[in-house]
């Protein structure tokens, strides 16, 4: 058997020997002694451990602590009832706690019950009671965030398992200190009890054994009871605050001292008031002058010495930052960073500021948000994310959208205005500021607030500036959706799918096709507006033709056969007819008759004459559908489609080409004229 053990079952063994056998007052002296130094050890104990569990014997050590104090406070009894005297600390206490005075100690004794029964005990059996029944409550929601971060990678297995065994010691901890705590009330009550019998039966046993009056009872008891109640009762409130200070503990970064020091001397202007308060109670009213008036000042020292000390912390710490930013810049590995580009940026001039401020009122950051969603759901695809920052270099008014870090489009706002835009049909037309809206460059007038219900009214389109600047990046991502896919956002969407559709995955990658040939079809897809949010289907059909060709072109072709209901319900309008433009059958097997094959894939080598008189064809018929206010759309035979594509796509980048394969049955067309040129 160890050391310690044989220790623990001495101290649990002696009470209940104290209980039978009677003790000799100068043992009992070294025992109270014990009892004491206990109750300090375990005050201090709970006043400067960190976290309450680290204080995890605690409700069993309460249990024999109480017992201990128990069985002195009988043995303390049996020896002022039989012998009159119960050794040098009880007479001690109850002369000088007392003051030699039955009145005088007897309240001291009965404020300490009052205290410790009705403020400490009280106060730390609810606090017990409402800790266990949160701590069991909120056991469920950290083990769940204990697995989502081991299903994330954030911790380890043994990391996850230290963490749900302290869980579980927490929740055992707190409902054991529920428990524990009715042995502190327990504790006083006995006490009380206990006193009050020890001054009942002194005075029986003096009148009656010994023949002496009330008087001599009273002088002989009276001061004896006090003293055995308070060195009984001073363990116990020692152990009874203990109890409180451990289940109000709330921070586990640092000790009691400093949290207490930390907050309560932090801020210089809590100290001044302090200050100035205690000089005008002593300078103002009849208090003792020289006590308020020094106290005052001393706060307002300390204020002052708190005030300096935190600027000097907030230079050292500036300083350290501009050191370690400096060191960082200068670690030679660290020229990489400066090497990484934002796939999307929006630079603004300082008087577009406001707009995105949050505390200004301004919602750009949550229209931003907006824009990523309204893509995803429209093109199904996860546009990276969008940096915003100010650029002092521009304009306060200017704003560039930039891909890859190379501008590609800019606007300019006046800020506190809208902008009017004219349908075509406002038969009045209002006073403004000339300009032209930057998505679509329509004409466009910047008006006031309070012109804007004026031009609702005549049928005006009004937008306000945070507006124009969503449209505008909304068009922008989206005529570059294709440039932004990368082989891991095409990786993450094949994840997706794998999730439902693990055998089209596997048939599909890496069997047929790699990621990069995946990834060139969806770019071709979203180039020309094509939503690949139905990913099924398209990996269905690429896994279909894969077999035959490995032409990503040649496959993007099939996968818009296979949307084909998709590509009609979004250019042409449902029970109304659609003006088109078609290809002339002469200029589309001469497009044929000039595709050269080779083991890099195919191209166009057709005659630049011919080009030049099928692009000044293709703007004049372009231009019927653009008076007619309708898109401009041209459709052609299927296998011509992708080479027509890539002969115009430089010159005419807004054009819709569009296949007869594409089209559903029921959209109907009207051709308004045809691309024609001499062929020889």
């Amino acid at each position: 058997m160890k050391k310690q053990d044989s220790l623990i079952g001495v101290f649990v063994l002696c009470p209940i020997l104290f209980l039978i056998i009677p003790m000799h007052p100068t043992v009992l002296d070294f025992l109270i002694a014990i009892n004491m130094s206990l109750a300090m050890i375990v005050l201090f104990n709970s006043l400067f451990a960190k976290e309450a569990i680290s204080m995890s014997v605690f409700p069993t050590l309460l249990l024999l602590t109480t017992l201990f104090r128990l069985s002195l406070n009988v043995s303390s009894t049996r020896n002022i009832l039989l012998n009159g005297y119960a050794g040098n600390v009880v007479q001690v206490f109850g002369q000088f706690v007392g003051g030699s005075n039955l009145v005088v100690g007897g309240i001291i004794f009965i404020v300490l019950i009052i205290v410790q029964f009705m403020v400490i005990n009280k106060g730390s059996e609810r606090v017990s009671e409402v800790t266990a029944r949160f701590t069991l409550d909120a056991m469920p929601g950290k083990q769940m965030a204990i697995d989502a971060d081991l299903n994330t990678g954030a911790i380890t297995d043994e990391e996850a398992k230290a963490r749900r065994q302290k869980i579980q010691d927490e929740a055992a901890f707190f409902g054991a200190m529920d428990g524990a705590t009715k042995y502190v009330k327990g504790d006083a009550i006995a006490g009380l009890i206990i006193t009050a019998l020890n001054f009942v039966g002194g005075i029986a046993l003096e009148m009656i054994n010994n023949g002496g009056t009330v008087n001599d009872a009273l002088e002989k008891y009276s001061l004896l009871t006090i003293g055995d109640g308070l060195v009984s009762q001073m363990p116990s409130l020692m152990i009874s605050l203990a109890t409180g200070l451990l289940v109000t503990k709330a921070s586990k970064e640092a000790d009691i001292s400093d949290i207490m020091l930390g907050q309560l001397f932090a801020t210089p202007k809590v100290m001044y008031i302090v200050g100035f308060s205690l000089i005008g109670l002593g300078l103002f009213t009849p208090l003792q002058w020289y006590i308020f008036v020094l106290y005052g000042t001393i706060f307002l020292i300390v204020g002052n010495r708190i005030a300096a000390s935190m600027a000097v912390s907030d230079i050292e710490t500036e300083i350290s930052e501009e050191e370690a930013s400096a060191d960082e810049i200068r670690r030679p590995e660290n020229v990489t960073s400066l090497l990484q580009v934002d796939s999307i940026e929006l630079e603004f001039g300082y008087g577009i500021i406001p707009l995105a401020d949050v505390n200004q009122g301004g919602d750009l950051l949550d229209r931003v948000v907006m824009i990523r969603r309204q893509i995803a759901l429209e093109l199904g695809c996860v546009v990276p994310m969008i940096r915003l920052r100010d650029n002092i270099q521009l304009n306060p008014n200017q704003y560039v959208i930039k891909i890859k870090g190379v501008p590609i489009s800019d606007g300019e706002i006046l800020f506190d205005h809208y902008m009017a835009m004219s349908p075509g049909y406002v038969e009045e037309e209002i006073s403004g500021i000339p300009t032209f809206e930057p998505s679509f460059h329509l004409p466009a007038l910047w008006i006031t607030e309070s012109q804007r219900e004026r031009a609702e009214s005549l049928g005006y389109t009004v937008v306000d500036p945070p507006s124009i600047i969503a449209t505008h990046l909304t068009e922008v991502i989206r005529s570059h959706l294709g440039e932004l896919l990368t082989r891991q956002d095409v990786q993450n969407l094949i994840n997706n799918v794998q999730e439902a559709n693990p055998t089209l995955i596997s048939e599909l990658v890496p069997k047929s096709l790699n990621v990069g040939e995946i990834q060139k079809i969806l770019q071709n897809l979203l180039n020309e507006g094509v939503s690949i949010r139905d990913l099924v289907t398209i990996f269905e059909t690429i896994a279909d033709y894969a077999a035959t060709t490995r032409d990503t072109d040649v496959l993007t072709e099939y996968a818009r056969q296979s949307l084909k209901r998709a590509i009609s319900n979004k250019f042409f309008a449902k029970n109304e007819m659609t003006s088109v433009i078609t290809l002339d059958p002469k200029i589309e097997q001469k497009i044929m008759d000039s595709v050269k094959q080779t083991e890099q894939g195919s191209y166009l080598a057709i005659d630049p004459e011919l080009t030049k008189r099928i692009f000044e064809s293709l703007r004049t018929e372009l231009g019927k559908l653009e008076d007619l206010g309708k898109n401009p759309i041209i459709i052609t035979s299927p296998i011509v489609r992708m080479y027509f594509r890539k002969l115009t796509e430089e010159q005419f980048r807004d054009m819709i080409i569009i296949s007869y394969n594409e089209i559903e049955s029921d959209v109907e067309l009207q051709s308004v004229g045809m691309v024609t040129a001499d062929v020889e």
